[in-house]
């Protein structure tokens, strides 16, 4: 599998609402980060589906490094 693009070098937080389905972009193509907009199309990633559990700020991944995929694990701190 290919490696991502970087999007951000910090998450990103979002107000998300209760119940509502958000897809993360995986491979960090997107122009509308840290959600998918297609660009995956000739990638060997997919988005990764996140439904909300209530409403209120979550962090999302930027680095795209993340071992708990789609939120922010501190992964961006970590030298590779």
């Amino acid at each position: 599998m290919s490696e991502p693009v970087r999007a951000s070098d910090t998450p990103l937080g979002v107000d998300v609402e209760e119940g509502k389905n958000y897809f993360w972009c995986a491979c960090g193509k997107s122009q509308s980060q840290p959600f998918c907009d297609g660009a995956h199309k000739d990638t060997d990633f997919t988005p990764v589906k996140y439904t909300a559990e209530a409403s209120r700020k979550v962090f999302f991944c930027g680095c795209k490094v993340t071992g708990s995929q789609p939120m922010c694990d501190g992964s961006h701190n970590k030298e590779g």
